[in-house]
């Protein structure tokens, strides 16, 4: 029996006090009762109806405008007009499937393809970021004729059954399949002294032995490389490697989810396992690949791909589409023209060193980390150390009520995932920077000034964490 904690449930809506300020809204959530199945949930203990978006605001019936900082499917933007004008425009010619030869679906395979590693020359494309892993792992299991997967402890790579079995965060009630390893991501001592790849790398060796003992071939590591649901745990760049490299060593393939952290997230590249010199063998793309367009892909080898084809092929009705090849094209358009993964790593470090400072004034924010436009937040207890989902909670509707939209994350739910399109600017940070003081001094009152003047004044470089002992009562 699982007790891991149901993240989404953290702040999923409550039914008597959704409606307060919201007229019009009880009729809405009956209507959505009625028909939707219970495992949908919704954002916010008072839900917010949108009703349309722009570049990094939602925007509710009443014209109260919200900033995104959660939402990395649009990735350039909301309704960014350059990806819709493409988007229509195609729709308006055609849309059909890849057995019929188009232009538009060729050049963009050839401009995506370009953006990786020699070697990697191939793509499937899907409609979704699950799709997408479920590929990845008929791909690894036809390429190496095992059936062992490793992931981390409470990764999250999707919801058809193959892919939900290698995605801890969803487990309730119940364990790993027999055919899954899940090995802990490295502890913060460990981060801090640059021993994370020694400590990930032995955990997985003993995940390959243990598999291996229970006559279990490998087929491969699943990774998310920005580690979004574990916590984000980005640093130190190059911690995964070392792992990667036994895992090939040991005849299985190294599949980088690059779902979330993908299209210059991270503010390095536009690749976050290019941040940890991996060589991985299938790389996994979805949400921001066609900015609202559902769209995924699989990048390979071709002789990957060859093992597959022997055994069933691959089809996919709406992958690869001319419409959804519009979309991708035009949001590497927009990547290109607006710098957005250099603006990204700007604004980035900027929102990230304010909220360092931030946090040692309020110890409760125990860590503040990430890279580009990926951050996290983890909260513990100021009297006790503890991590503290209840303040995470809480925090996450403070700033709700503020206008700031943000998601929680970590096997704990102890940690506020900051993760806007890529159009945020440094005006969106000091907005966003404003009302997370303003929740943090209603929760701590007077706790700035009592801290203000012994607080640190050690730089902080681009790239660290902070990390604070308990406070003290």
């Amino acid at each position: 029996m699982s007790d891991r904690l149901d993240i989404l449930s953290l702040n999923r809506f409550d039914p008597e006090d959704a409606t307060r300020g919201q007229p019009g809204l009880g009729e809405l959530l009956k209507r959505r009762e009625a028909t939707l199945n219970a495992a949908t949930m919704l954002f916010y203990r008072r839900p917010i109806q949108v009703v349309r978006a722009e570049g990094v605001w939602m925007i509710d019936p009443t014209g109260r405008r919200y900033l995104d900082l959660y939402n990395n499917v649009a990735v350039v933007g909301h309704c960014h007009p350059h990806v819709v004008g493409a988007v229509a425009g195609q729709l308006a010619l055609l849309n059909t499937n890849t057995r019929y030869l188009h232009d538009l679906v060729i050049t963009y395979a050839e401009r995506l393809l370009a953006t990786f590693p020699q070697g990697l020359s191939n793509v499937l494309f899907t409609c979704t970021g699950s799709e997408s892993n479920d590929c990845a792992v008929r791909l690894a299991r036809a390429f190496t004729g095992g059936t062992g997967f490793i992931v981390t402890g409470n990764a999250y790579h999707g919801n058809t059954a193959a892919v939900a079995e290698l995605s801890p965060a969803s487990f309730r009630n119940w364990g790993s399949p027999p055919h899954v390893r899940t090995v802990p991501i490295p502890d913060r001592g460990m981060r801090n002294t640059g021993e994370a790849g020694d400590q990930f790398a032995a955990a997985v060796a003993a995940s390959i032995d243990d598999l291996r003992r229970r006559g279990i071939r490998l087929a491969g590591l699943l990774v998310d490389t920005i580690l979004s649901s574990d916590g984000i745990f980005p640093e130190p760049a190059g911690f995964l490697a070392p792992a990667a490299r036994l895992v090939q060593q040991a005849g299985g393939v190294v599949i980088a989810d690059e779902v979330q952290a993908g299209f210059g997230r991270t503010g390095d590249a536009l690749w976050g396992f290019l941040r940890h010199d991996l060589a991985p063998d299938i790389v996994t793309l979805g949400k921001p690949m066609g900015n609202g367009y559902p769209m995924g892909g699989v990048v390979t080898r071709p002789e990957i791909i060859e093992c597959l084809s022997a055994q069933a092929g691959y089809f996919n009705t709406f992958g690869g589409s001319p419409v959804a090849a519009a979309a991708g094209l035009a949001v590497l358009d927009v990547l290109d023209r607006e710098n957005l993964v250099e603006k990204t790593r700007d604004v980035g470090a900027f929102l990230k060193s304010q909220m360092v400072e931030l946090s040692r004034r309020y110890p409760a924010m125990s860590e503040v980390r990430g890279a580009g436009l990926f951050l996290g937040i983890e909260w513990h207890h100021p009297k006790t150390g503890a991590p503290d989902p209840e303040l995470t909670g809480w925090m996450i509707e403070a700033l709700r009520e503020r206008g700031m939209l943000t998601g929680a994350a970590g096997a704990l739910g102890n940690v506020i995932k900051i993760r806007p399109p890529l159009c945020f600017s440094a005006a969106d940070a000091d907005l966003f920077l404003e009302a997370l003081e303003a929740a943090l001094e209603e929760r701590f009152p007077n706790r700035s000034e009592r801290n203000g003047a012994t607080g640190s004044a050690t730089q902080v470089l681009p790239g660290t964490t902070v990390a604070h002992p308990a406070d003290s009562p």
